[in-house]
């Protein structure tokens, strides 16, 4: 019997069998995918999970609430710690004290911290920037993520070294509160031709709204998180949140029979997704080459 407890602040009684403690970086619908896939997989491999022994909570997405959740984990003693998100991994990673931590959906550097096992959420950014600058010749993009969530930062950063490559200038706009991100939005749409936000949790509250004022400048929306392009997205690179569940779940399974975590790695994403949205194209006034048409791997029309 295996318990999975996702808690801000508190874990309920240790059920019989083992435990995992999953913390979420934020309240995003990637992490929420993740989990529902991550548990299914669990359940597939002979760790059944009731229902009734899931609290689905999570912290407030600042590095305080990070830390102060896997502190509190360290005081009941789970077998294993799920982490869901760049900075849920490397706070669980930092703070825990021996109990093995197994990351998904993390979007990590090109070399990943020593340790770190589990699912990688990294794609080719450069796939992305040359989709645009196929679209169209822009000359600047317009960035939107949160310094304080270090995946979100490391996705606007690789952005930055594919533009330079490529003779593109980058505007970035941090989304760590909601007073930087009102300016930082004006900002891009007064100065980019496109807008790309990272998987940063208020640009995702925010999705709708950023995608409906770029559309009243005329300014296409590319994104990173899972599902952008259904949201109005006019490309998107989209990860599987099923699959990184069930990668997570194999190298969950593995650490509790016995693994330790410094001889397992961190499994690189298969499925990846280029997305375009023919419809919003339509909406923008923009042509598809068909070039782009021919790599992508969904079109919504």
């Amino acid at each position: 019997m295996v318990s999975i407890l996702v808690v801000a602040w508190a874990l309920e009684s240790r059920a019989s069998g083992k435990v995992i403690a999953a913390m979420m970086s934020s309240d995003q619908p990637r992490y929420h995918e993740v989990h529902r896939a991550f548990i299914n997989s669990m359940n597939a491999r002979g760790y059944a999970v009731a229902t009734r022994n899931i609290i689905l909570q999570t912290p407030n997405p600042d590095p305080v609430s990070w830390s102060n959740t896997i502190r509190k984990f360290n005081a009941h003693k789970p077998d294993l710690i799920i982490a869901y998100g760049a900075p849920a991994a490397m706070a669980a990673l930092r703070e825990s004290e021996g109990i093995p931590v197994v990351s998904a959906d993390v979007y990590t550097s090109e070399s990943p911290v020593k340790g770190m096992c589990g699912a990688s959420s990294r794609v080719p950014m450069i796939t992305l920037v040359k989709a645009l600058k196929d679209i169209r010749p822009f000359q600047h993009l317009g960035v939107i993520c949160n310094s304080r969530e270090i995946g979100s930062q490391r996705q606007s950063d690789d952005i930055k070294k594919v533009a330079l490559q490529l003779g593109m200038g980058v505007t970035e706009a941090n989304a760590a509160s909601e007073v930087a991100f009102n300016k930082g939005l004006n900002e891009l749409l007064d100065h980019s031709d496109v807008i790309i936000i990272t998987e940063s949790s208020f640009a995702s509250s925010q999705f709708k709204r950023i995608v409906a004022a770029a559309k009243s400048h005329n300014i296409p929306v590319a994104s990173l998180m899972p599902g952008s392009a259904d949201l109005g997205a006019l490309v998107s690179l989209e990860v599987s949140p099923q699959e990184q569940g069930h990668l997570a779940a194999e190298i969950a399974v593995r650490v509790l029979e016995g693994a330790s975590t410094d001889h397992l790695s961190l499994l690189k994403p298969r499925l990846v997704d280029l997305v375009v949205n023919m419809k919003k194209a339509s909406e923008l006034g923009i042509t598809i080459p068909f070039n782009l048409l021919g790599r992508a791997t969904r079109i919504i029309k």
